[in-house]
């Protein structure tokens, strides 16, 4: 059988050592109604805590105006009643014991005090994180870390993660530097989305910036705060990164060899938010796709259509593809209604009819007069082209189209302007033509055109 590591061994000896004299020292008999007493602070803490907990609730409820932040930290405050009920009485005692005697004799009281603010303390500073597991792993990770400061166990667990290493060549990875190196990492990488947001959110306000340099600069400054983040967190632990480069370098080629639309995107997304071609809330075409840009990304495009589908086109689409952005330079767009009259009607009187239908519409525009021309001579009907102007093409282009139609359709009725569609006439023959037209293998019945 392999043998252990004495190092490994002799540090989980001084663990053991370092805990059994901790535990010795809660069982002096002089401290042993202070550990009664902290049991009995425990069961009061929570029934207290199950009662404030079901009055706290029905009062959150009655707070309709109060904003969304205090509404939160009453919520948080009531997940962790019990905790903090145990650590009020645990100061009250406290505090009473050292004014009627010697403090060495509330000094286990005022230890479980202490660890419980220190508790609640990390609950509530861990709410800045907003990756739900990586602020669960802080959180338990900094209350053992406290509990174990606390209790005089600190050095000893710390040798005894430090004796569990691994050496590589120069390398020495030990259970303790890895997780100095999560607990840092996470901590900055933390800090780096809190800040990333906080500035994007004071770039979103700032009007003086057009959008897609807003999207640009939040992206970089994301990228760098990242990058920071893991390299300052790194370097804090003791890790030595000049012998990554090598590795990073070959790991890159082989990520852009096997990765190339993702980095073709990544390029393309960078060459939209330069060029400016589109930004969020313009208006394209893209094939079939009609909506409006919804937001930006790394890798693809978010477009939102009209019925709620949202669309994620990669960027290289954009880029390489024609694109129709209704709303580049301007909001304005021209809209062309095709439609004919009867040969009987006046064509100065059907257009000016049609002007005027159009301008009834609210989202037609007045300072851009709609206008109507002639295009042709058809078989059935005279045909015309109504062309008017919006500025809303985001709110939708089918719709307006048909406002327009309805609109149409009422001013001519009116005015008694009739729309032609086709007709076919068909006649039947009388029956000995039919007889006789069958009997030569013809068809009796004719066409109006073939008379």
């Amino acid at each position: 059988m392999e043998q252990l590591n004495p190092d490994v061994v002799d540090a989980a000896q001084g663990v053991w050592t370092r805990l059994i004299l901790f535990l010795e020292t809660l069982l002096i008999p002089t401290r042993l109604y202070q550990l009664l007493a902290v049991a009995g602070l425990v069961v009061v803490s929570w029934a207290g805590g199950r009662i404030g907990s079901r009055l706290l609730t029905e009062w959150l409820r009655t707070r309709d105006n109060w904003p969304k932040w205090r509404l939160r930290l009453g919520l948080l405050i009531n997940r962790r009643m019990s905790l903090i009920c145990f650590a009020l009485l645990a100061w009250i005692v406290v505090l009473v014991m050292r004014e009627v005697t010697w403090p060495s004799r509330s000094q286990l009281i005022a230890l479980a005090a202490t660890i419980a603010t220190a508790w609640l303390g990390i609950f509530f500073l861990a709410r800045i994180i907003a990756n739900p597991l990586m602020r669960r792993v802080v959180t338990w990770g900094a209350w053992i870390w406290v509990t174990l400061h606390l209790t005089g166990l600190t050095g000893s667990v710390a040798g005894f993660l430090d004796s569990l290493a691994l050496s590589i060549g120069d390398l020495r990875l030990s259970a303790l530097t890895v997780l100095k190196a999560l607990v840092v990492t996470g901590l900055m990488i933390s800090g780096a989305r809190s800040l990333s947001r906080t500035i994007a959110g004071r770039l979103a306000m700032n009007e003086d910036i057009s959008p897609t340099m807003r999207v640009l600069t939040a992206k970089l400054l994301q990228v760098v705060l990242f990058s920071l983040a893991v390299i300052v967190g790194l370097k804090a632990v003791g890790f030595d990164l000049t012998g990554l480069a090598v590795f990073s370098g070959a790991v890159g080629v082989g990520l852009g060899f096997g990765l190339q639309k993702v980095v073709s995107n990544l390029v393309s997304g960078v060459i939209i938010l330069l060029d400016k071609s589109v930004k969020p809330g313009d208006v394209i075409s893209l094939g079939d796709t009609f909506g409006w840009i919804e937001e930006l990304g790394a890798r693809y495009v978010s477009v939102v259509t009209r019925d709620g589908k949202e669309y994620l086109i990669p960027n290289e689409d954009l880029v390489t593809g024609q694109v129709v952005n209704w709303s580049h330079s301007n909001d304005l767009v021209r809209l062309d209604l095709n439609f004919g009259a009867s040969y009987g009607d006046d064509p100065h009187e059907v257009s000016r009819l049609a002007i005027e239908a159009a301008m009834t519409v609210g989202r037609v525009l007045r300072d851009r007069k709609p206008v109507c021309w002639v295009t042709g001579f058809g078989d059935s009907s005279v045909d015309y082209v109504l062309r008017f102007w919006i500025a809303d093409a985001s709110t939708g282009l089918t719709n307006v189209r048909g406002q327009v139609f309805l609109a149409l359709w009422d001013a001519f009725k009116q005015a008694g302007v009739s729309i032609p569609f086709p007709q076919r006439e068909v006649r039947v023959m009388n029956d000995e033509i039919a007889i006789s037209t069958e009997k030569r293998g013809e068809s009796p019945v004719k066409s109006s055109g073939d008379d």
